[in-house]
């Protein structure tokens, strides 16, 4: 069962890895690589439930917690960026 699991979430993460490539916008992309960083989060935590490795938990709260941060780093500057050519726009 665990394997199933372990599989779906590699498809669902592959999925993921796809719309942040191709996808039409750049918040579609981030929401992609968003995507991405929570599913690496539950792979990690199925890993270490089938290997029987509690450290790896740990490793994926960190994971959880740099994805948080970088994401809301990444939108801070587009939202930055699009305030910018806003200004420069009406300038």
């Amino acid at each position: 069962m665990y394997i199933v699991v372990s599989i779906a979430i590699l498809i669902t993460m592959v999925l993921a890895l796809v719309r942040a490539l191709m996808g039409p916008s750049v918040y579609d992309r981030v929401l992609a690589v968003n995507v991405f960083g929570t599913k690496t989060v539950l792979l990690l935590s199925v890993i270490a439930f089938l290997y029987g490795r509690p450290d790896f938990l740990d490793l994926a709260l960190a994971y959880a917690l740099v994805n948080m941060v970088g994401i809301l780093a990444v939108l801070e500057y587009f939202q930055n960026r699009a305030r910018k050519n806003s200004r420069s726009q009406d300038d």
